[in-house]
């Protein structure tokens, strides 16, 4: 069977969006250079330019194929390619996605095997990031001035205005946090009779339950805590070194890959009971 996630069709679409980013970037900086040169830049200063930007984007890069990994488990790699080459992050494109897929009763570190499934996460992905394209263009420029205004009158508004930014951001990071310290993926699956076919009601329906299907654990709880700490120590090392400081914007994703390797050593290492130890009994019904 075909997986419908990673057809031809699909291959062929991510293949046009790239090749419409590409000439998008080259038309860019084609018309850039040659307004640098009706302004006098040199053209040594635009090459350095153009060198600085490009290493600047290897830490957000690496972020972004984080992300992919993260999602083509449960996506396939084509469609977390098509919309990260596009617009899209970490945190908002694993929050749209594990918010569809849980309405559903799905989850990101479940494969998606139904087309209705994928077509909602698709949707949810693609409006999200469509709506502040079109919308910030129309009030940013004003809603920008209104709140540096605010923020801006005194230290302490200032302050405040740190505070209510890091808090929306802390916030976000606190649902996935909470997610692998007791979370739990539940599945609604068709109830068997004694001969192995899906149970029927009364009025001819098919009778389901909700099954767990994955849970947090003491693997998730390891794993979270190694990501801190290396986390801490990268940022710490940045601080401390200043021939460091240059790859601070590494720290995270560094950290990301790292607690993944850790996650990867602790199944190896730790005694088969421990390892697969969770919250919930995988394949219980709630």
């Amino acid at each position: 069977m075909i997986d419908f996630k990673e057809t031809f069709s699909m291959y062929l679409i991510a293949f046009g969006v790239i090749a419409f980013i590409f000439a998008q970037s080259l038309f860019f900086i084609i018309k850039s250079w040659k307004h640098g040169k009706e302004l006098g830049i040199t053209k040594e200063t635009m090459v350095n330019t153009i060198t600085s930007s490009i290493l600047f984007s290897v830490a957000p890069a690496i972020s972004i194929l984080v992300t992919v990994f993260v999602l083509a488990k449960a996506l396939g790699v084509v469609l977390p390619w098509i919309r990260l080459t596009v617009i899209g992050n970490l945190a908002y494109e694993t929050v749209a996605a594990e918010t569809a897929l849980n309405n559903l009763g799905g989850s990101l570190s479940m494969e998606i095997e139904d087309m209705k499934q994928f077509s909602t996460v698709v949707w949810a992905m693609t409006l999200g990031s469509v709506f502040p394209l079109t919308f910030l263009p129309i009030v940013c420029k004003k809603l920008q001035n209104k709140i540096g205004g605010a923020v801006s009158k005194s230290e302490k508004t200032k302050k405040l205005g740190d505070i209510l930014a890091a808090a929306a951001f802390i916030g976000i990071i606190s649902a996935f946090i909470a997610r692998a310290i007791n979370g739990c993926t539940v599945v609604k699956e068709p109830v068997l009779d004694a001969a192995g076919n899906p149970a029927l009601n009364e009025a001819g329906e098919k009778i389901t339950q909700s099954v767990i299907k994955e849970s947090a654990g003491l693997l998730s709880i390891l794993t979270l805590i190694f990501a801190i700490i290396i986390m801490l120590v990268l940022m710490a090392l940045c601080k401390k070194i200043k021939a460091l400081e240059k790859f601070e914007s590494f720290a995270m994703p560094v950290a990301m890959f790292a607690a993944m390797g850790c996650a990867v050593l602790f199944s190896k290492i730790l005694p088969p009971d421990l390892a697969s130890f969770t919250w919930y009994e995988i394949g219980g019904v709630m």
